[in-house]
């Protein structure tokens, strides 16, 4: 059974930083990729960032580019997102998700976390 448990997340304030945690089990975690997905609410979930596991490839939205690091540990099947200069427009909930290889629309990933709340402060 694939898992991805998530940790991290929490309130901070505008320009403070957060470190999220995807933990994967169950699944090739080398040979694949995790993104990162927000949903504020009334809003679409839309893509943050993403990594292959294999080659270490990101990719990042334009909104997070240059603010957020997208970071594997294959000996620990575990990403991370960590996040700098926080805005409050990056207040959502937060979820990890496992596909075959790196993509940017939800849509191509299989296995999804239980999503992490980041509130940003003003």
């Amino acid at each position: 059974e694939v898992q991805l448990v998530q940790s991290g997340g929490g309130l901070v304030q505008a320009g403070g930083s957060l470190t999220l945690s995807c933990a994967v089990s169950g699944y090739t975690f080398n040979d694949g990729a995790i993104g990162w997905f927000r949903q504020a609410p009334g809003k679409e979930r839309e893509g943050v960032s993403c990594i292959s596991t294999s080659d270490g490839v990101t990719h990042y939205a334009d909104s997070v580019k240059g603010r957020f690091t997208s970071s594997s540990d294959n000996a620990k099947n575990t990403v991370y997102l960590q996040m700098n200069s926080l805005k409050p427009e990056d207040t959502a909930i937060y979820y990890c998700a496992a596909a075959l290889s790196i993509a940017t629309s939800p849509g191509w990933y299989d296995y999804w976390g239980q999503g992490t709340q980041v509130t940003v402060s003003s």
